[in-house]
C-alpha cells in the first residue's frame, strides 16, 4: 500500500510511523507498522501468521511471540480489545484480520498535522556533520550561555525545540559514549562509566527499549552521522553528550535527537561537585525520561529517581573496575572464561575491592568481584565459593539491583538449582528489561535445560537491544540450523580475529556433521589464537599422516598433559572422546566434570549429541538435577 491511508477514523501514516486520530498521534516502531500495513493491504481477509512473518522480518527468524507484541501494541493505540475486537481480528490458529474499512487518506492535511508540519518547518535543521565536532559545539554554547564552568552551582538550561504539540514519542532509545572533553585519556574511564551507568538507569524503563552498551560503544569516536546510527541500532531516539571533570567539580552536557528527522528535542548541561555524581546520573535519567514521554510504573519513576550517598573515592574505584571489566570484554569481546589474563583480573578485581574498603555499603563493587572471576581463566572450584558471599551481600545492601540479581542466578545455576536460577534471572529482567547480560545469560540457561523456543524467544530480545552483534547464533546452534550458525561465526571470527571462540564452535558444528578436516583447521586456528602453536602444527601433520580418529586421541593426550599446568575443562576432553565414538573415555572424563561440577548444566549443547543415546547420558541429566522433562526436550 502506497501513501497514507485511513483506518476508520485514524490517519495512518507509514512514512513516518504515526497512527492519528482528534489531534493526538502515536508513533509505533517500523514493524509494528509494518504489520498494519499488511492488514490493510488484505482488509477483510484472514492474513495468515506466516504470511505476516515473511513480509514484515523477511530475513530474520522469529516467533510467533514477536507479531502477538505487534498486535497488542496496535490494539492498545487504537484502543482495541482482543476479547471484542472491532478492529483487529484474531482467528485461532490462523492469523489476523483487519475488519474496518480502509481508505486513501485525502490530499487535505487535518488541521493538527498542518499545525505540527508547520511546527516542523520552523526547527532548525541539523547537517550529519561529525559527532565529535556536533557534541563540542554543543558543549561550547551551553558553556557560553552559562557564562563559563564552574560559576554556578545548579546549571540548567534546557532548550525546548518542539512546541506545541510536544516532543514526538519515543520507544527506542540509544545512548551514545559521552565524549571526555578533559583532553586527558586516563580519564577515559570517568565518561565510559557515566555512560554505563546511564544506560543502567534508564534500562529500568519497560516501555522503553535502550540500546546494549556492547552496540552503542562501536560508535565511539565514529563520524557517522546520527541518521545512519539510528538506522543500523533501529531506534528513534538518541542521547549525545559529554563529560568535563575539572578538580572536584564535574559538567554534563546532553542532547537528545529524535533520529528521523534528526533534529534536537532536547539539551541540558548540569554541574555539580563530584560527591554529587550520583544524584545528577539520577537527575539526569529522570529528566530524558521526562523528555521523551516515556511511561514509567510508579515503582520505575521511584527507581530511576533514587540514589543513595556514596564515597566518592569508592565510586572512582568502582568506576575504574568497571573501565578495566570492558576493556578488556571490548578489547577481545569473547564468551569464554579464558577472556582475561590473571594479570588483568588481579588489576579488575583489585579495583572492586578498594572500593568495598572504602564504602561497604556500595552494593555493584561485590558484583564486579564476582563478574571479574566469573571471566577469569581459573576454574570455578577456585573462586565459586568466594563468590556467593559477595553477592549475598549485594543483594542484602540493594534488592533493586538488577545485576546482583543476574549473578545470583548464575550462581544457582552451576549450583544446579534451576528453579532458583530462573526466578532470579525473572527478577533480574523485571527490574531491569533492557539489560542485555539478563536476557543473554537467561537465554542460556532456557537452551540448558532443553527449552529451546523460550531460548529463541530472549535471543530474539536480545538482538533487539543489542543489534550490533550476533545474538542469534545460539538460537541456530541449540536448533541445529547449523549452515546458518556457520555463516555467522565465520563473521564473527573475521571480525574478532583475537578471540578463539567462534573457531571452537567451528569446530564442533564440523565435526557433528562430518567435516572432519575443517574442523582440524578450525581446532588449529583456536590453538594459535591461544598461542598453542605447537600444538596446532601437530594437529595438522596427525591429520595428514594418521587420520581423523587418531588425531583427536593425540589432541585429547596432549590436553591430558597441558591440564597439569593449566586449567582446561574435564568437560572439554570428554566431547573430544565423543566426536570420535570413545563412550567410555568420554563419560569417565564426564564423570570428572561432574564431580568438579563443571560446567554440567550444559548437556543439551550439541556437542554432546554423540553421546545421547547412552543410558549414562540419561543418568547423568538426572544426577545433575535437570528437570524430567528436559531428558524429553533432548531426545532425538
Amino acid at each position: 500500500m502506497n501513501g497514507d491511508f485511513r483506518v476508520g477514523p485514524w490517519l495512518v501514516q507509514p512514512s513516518l510511523n504515526t497512527i492519528s486520530q482528534n489531534g493526538t498521534s502515536n508513533r509505533v516502531e517500523p514493524k509494528i507498522m509494518g504489520v498494519l500495513v499488511c492488514l490493510a493491504e488484505h482488509t477483510g481477509e484472514v492474513v495468515p501468521k506466516e504470511k505476516l512473518l515473511q513480509a514484515v522480518w523477511p530475513d530474520t527468524f522469529v516467533c510467533d511471540d514477536v507479531l502477538k507484541r505487534s498486535v497488542s501494541e496496535l490494539r492498545h493505540v487504537f484502543g482495541d480489545d482482543a476479547h471484542e475486537s472491532r478492529l483487529i481480528e484474531t482467528i485461532p490458529k490462523r492469523g489476523y484480520r483487519l475488519v474496518v474499512d480502509v481508505k486513501p487518506a485525502n490530499g487535505k492535511t487535518p488541521a493538527h498535522l498542518a499545525t505540527a508540519q508547520a511546527i516542523e518547518e520552523e526547527l532548525p535543521q541539523v547537517r550529519p556533520i561529525n559527532r565529535q565536532w556536533r557534541v563540542g559545539l554543543l558543549a561550547l554554547g551551553i558553556a557560553v550561555l552559562v557564562g563559563g564552568f564552574l560559576l554556578a552551582f545548579n546549571v540548567g538550561i534546557r532548550a525546548r525545540l518542539v512546541t506545541a504539540s510536544g516532543p514526538p514519542l519515543i520507544h527506542s532509545l540509544a545512548v551514545l559514549p559521552l565524549q571526555n572533553l578533559s583532553g586527558d585519556p586516563s580519564q577515559d574511564y570517568f565518561a565510559d562509566g557515566m555512560t554505563e551507568e546511564l544506560i543502567t538507569q534508564l534500562s529500568r524503563l519497560s516501555s522503553l527499549r535502550v540500546i546494549s552498551r556492547t552496540s552503542v560503544m562501536r560508535y565511539k569516536s565514529s563520524n557517522k552521522s546520527l541518521p545512519e546510527i539510528a538506522r543500523e541500532l533501529g531506534v528513534e531516539g538518541i542521547i549525545e553528550g559529554s563529560v568535563l571533570r575539572a578538580g572536584e567539580r564535574v559538567r554534563i552536557t546532553a542532547q537528545l535527537i529524535y533520529a528521523p528527522q534528526d533534529k534536537n528535542i532536547w539539551a541540558q548541561s548540569y554541574e555539580r561537585d563530584l560527591q554529587d555524581v550520583l544524584a545528577l546520573q539520577s537527575t539526569l535519567a529522570t529528566t530524558i525520561a521526562d523528555a521523551i514521554r516515556v511511561q514509567m510504573t510508579p515503582g520505575e519513576k521511584a527507581q530511576i529517581g533514587s540514589f543513595r550517598p556514596v564515597n566518592l573515592k569508592a565510586h572512582e574505584a568502582y568506576l575504574q573496575g568497571l573501565y578495566h571489566l570492558q576493556q578488556a570484554q571490548d578489547a577481545k569481546y569473547k564468551r569464554d572464561k579464558q577472556k582475561f589474563s590473571e594479570e588483568e583480573i588481579e588489576r579488575t578485581i583489585g579495583s572492586f575491592q578498594l572500593a568495598i574498603k572504602l564504602d561497604p555499603n556500595y552494593a555493584p563493587p561485590y558484583v564486579g568481584v564476582w563478574e571479574a572471576w566469573d571471566r577469569s581463566p581459573l576454574p570455578p572450584k577456585d573462586w565459586a565459593p568466594r563468590a556467593r558471599p559477595m553477592v549475598l551481600t549485594a543483594l542484602r545492601l540493594d534488592d533493586t539491583f538488577a545485576e546482583a540479581h543476574r549473578a545470583m542466578a548464575n550462581i544457582l545455576m552451576a549450583d544446579w538449582d534451576w528453579k532458583g536460577a530462573e526466578k532470579e534471572f525473572q527478577r533480574a529482567i523485571q527490574l531491569a528489561p533492557s539489560n542485555i547480560n539478563a536476557h543473554d545469560n537467561y537465554s542460556s540457561f532456557l537452551f540448558e535445560l532443553g527449552r529451546v523456543q523460550e531460548g529463541v524467544k530472549e535471543d530474539e530480545l536480545g538482538q533487539e537491544l543489542d543489534p550490533r552483534n550476533d545474538r542469534m547464533i545460539d538460537a541456530y546452534y541449540y536448533t541445529r540450523q547449523f549452515d546458518h550458525a556457520i555463516e555467522l561465526y565465520h563473521s564473527q571470527a573475521q571480525t574478532t580475529p583475537s578471540d578463539f571462540f567462534p573457531h571452537w564452535m567451528l569446530s564442533n558444528i564440523y565435526a557433528l556433521t562430518g567435516r572432519h578436516r575443517e574442523a582440524i583447521s578450525e581446532l588449529q586456528a583456536m590453538d594459535s589464537v591461544l598461542e598453542y602453536r605447537e600444538l596446532a602444527a601437530a594437529l595438522g601433520r596427525t591429520y595428514n599422516s594418521a587420520g581423523y580418529e587418531r588425531t583427536l586421541k593425540m589432541y585429547a593426550a596432549r590436553l591430558q598433559e597441558y591440564s597439569r599446568k593449566s586449567y582446561i575443562p574435564d568437560w572439554y576432553i570428554a566431547s573430544i572422546y565423543g566426536f570420535i565414538g570413545d563412550k567410555d573415555q568420554a563419560f569417565a572424563w564426564l564423570e570428572k566434570a561432574y564431580k568438579a561440577r563443571d560446567n554440567m548444566n550444559d548437556l543439551a549443547n550439541p556437542m554432546w549429541d554423540p553421546l545421547r543415546s547412552d543410558p549414562r547420558f540419561a543418568n547423568l541429566v538426572q544426577r545433575v538435577g535437570l528437570p524430567a522433562t528436559t531428558l524429553e526436550k533432548l531426545a532425538h
